[in-house]
């Protein structure tokens, strides 16, 4: 089991979940953060504190049409080569070493803008 960063999660970026995980497998974007599945260690921690509750289960994605979406959007974050670079991310090893990738994937680019951040 890993966990996955939905739609709730764009134009919020509130970081919290970043602080939180013991890994460093949650990577920022420019308008929502991704989790890299291959580093993260399924503790859970990034779930309970995201404050607009955009961190769900990987299994509870799957039964989800959109949040669904987004878990295959979080591996194509990491496995496809994103706008303005020339290489995938593939395991970047952490999230501090590539920094804020500044960048999304055509699913959240796509996505109307929010006005606001936090509810």
């Amino acid at each position: 089991m890993t966990y996955v960063i939905g739609p709730g999660c764009i134009d919020v970026l509130d970081r919290s979940c970043v602080d939180v995980c013991p890994v460093d497998c949650i990577h920022v974007g420019e308008r929502k953060s991704y989790i890299n599945a291959s580093a993260c260690i399924d503790c859970g921690a990034c779930e309970v504190e995201c404050p607009v509750s955009a961190i769900v289960a990987d299994r509870r994605a799957r039964g989800d049409e959109t949040l669904n979406a987004h878990l295959e959007d979080s591996r194509a974050f990491f496995l496809e080569v994103l706008p303005g670079r020339d290489r995938p991310l593939d395991d970047p090893g952490g999230a501090p070493p590539t920094g804020e990738i500044g960048v999304d994937t055509p699913l959240v680019a796509a996505h109307p803008k929010r006005n606001g951040g936090l509810p």
